[in-house]
């Protein structure tokens, strides 16, 4: 065992991973920083009109380099190929501008697991579009990712997003603050009860438009809703002034409770010339968290990926969830937890409930900036 443990070890330091394509590509650096191992990715979009980086794809670079130390990035002169040789994640204050290509969403589902193996607590002022349809919406990650994060795996409650300003697309103008506590490893999980829905709760957002139309949202909302529980309550929050961002939207993000704790959310906004009426919005969205209930499981479908990789870095015993369908992102990214941590998931179908169990042996990653107490 001991000599196994030294060549994992001296492979791991050393041995590079190949990677082709643009795929996964936040996934891939995150998990580089956590294992330590370097990685080259080849061919990103070599065939397009455009080939190599997109902006928001380098502006996460510039994130990284900025929350790390000693990372050696390089880019060839197409920017089809890039090699990262991960640093040392230090941490500490950062201020960071997310851009308007894609969302803040976008940059903290990297941060995130990144900044609990730090070696100073972070606390990341992120300024850009808050709420898209493309990328988890910051309401998302604070009323549901993160709350779920710390009833599964016990992180501390201090892990936490502020809103100071929302900005809808196309010209963003939003900031947030989040911060995140150190942890010394992250514990194994068994959690496989789905439980019974006992209430839902939402948010209803609009910024630079009429008070009337988180209303109007909420009213449709609850008219599909109330059908299944009757303990559905939903807030309203209107923003204007210079909180209000540059750009008019509205939105709404809806998450259910169940009996054991788990949380499944959906949501939708309305983006510039594809905005639609409140109340359709309103309904769209009931309808996506009632697919999200049926499906089963006890993770959101969008948030498989931060809940595998987890599972993936916990200590060194076995760890077991409940998923309801896996999306073609989750598929790829257990085949990178294989490659980074040579952890191996085990798959099994559940037939009665239609739904998947998913159980791995955790690496056992160890943050040892963090003093034990």
């Amino acid at each position: 065992k001991v000599n196994s443990k030294k060549v994992h070890k001296k492979a791991r330091t050393t041995s590079t991973v190949l990677l082709k394509g643009p795929k996964n590509f936040r996934q891939r650096l995150v998990c580089s920083l956590l294992s330590g191992k370097p990685v080259k990715i080849e061919e990103i979009r070599s065939r397009d009109e455009r080939p190599g980086l997109r902006p928001f794809e380098a502006n996460l670079l510039r994130l990284l380099d900025k929350l790390t130390n000693g990372t050696k990035i390089e880019i060839n002169v197409t920017g089809t190929t890039l090699y990262f040789r991960p640093g040392f994640i230090t941490g500490g204050k950062i201020k960071h501008d997310c851009g308007t290509e894609r969302a803040i969403g976008y940059y903290l589902e990297a941060l995130i697991p990144l900044s609990l193996f730090a070696k100073n607590p972070v606390k990341a002022t992120l300024q850009g579009i808050t709420n898209d349809n493309y990328d988890l919406s910051v309401d998302l990650i604070r009323t549901a990712l993160l709350p779920g994060l710390q009833n599964v795996f016990g992180l501390p409650a201090s892990l936490q997003l502020k809103i100071q300003a929302r900005g809808a697309p196309p010209n963003g103008g939003g900031e947030v603050v989040f911060t995140s506590p150190l942890v010394k490893q992250i514990k194994p999980i068994y959690f496989t009860d789905e439980g019974k829905i006992k209430r839902m709760r939402g948010l209803a957002y609009s910024t630079r438009v009429s008070p009337q139309t988180a209303n109007r949202m909420v009213d449709s909302a609850r008219g599909l809703l109330n059908h299944w529980i009757p303990d559905v309550y939903i807030y309203t929050d209107h923003y204007k002034g210079e909180e209000s961002g540059k750009s008019p939207g509205f939105g709404l993000c809806l998450v259910s409770e169940s009996t054991t704790g788990v949380l499944l959310s959906a949501e939708e906004m309305a983006m510039g010339k594809q905005a639609s009426l409140p109340e359709s919005l309103g309904r769209v969205s009931a309808e996506k968290l009632c697919n999200e209930i049926s499906s089963g499981g006890c993770v959101d479908t969008c948030c498989q990926s931060i809940y595998f990789l987890l599972m993936a870095i916990s200590e060194e015993s076995v760890s077991k969830i409940r998923a309801g369908k896996l999306s073609t992102c989750s598929i790829q990214f257990l085949r990178h937890l294989k490659d980074f941590f040579a952890v191996t998931f085990k798959v099994k179908a559940d037939t009665e409930t239609n739904t998947i169990l998913l159980s791995c042996l955790g690496a056992g990653l160890k943050n040892f900036s963090k003093k034990s107490t």
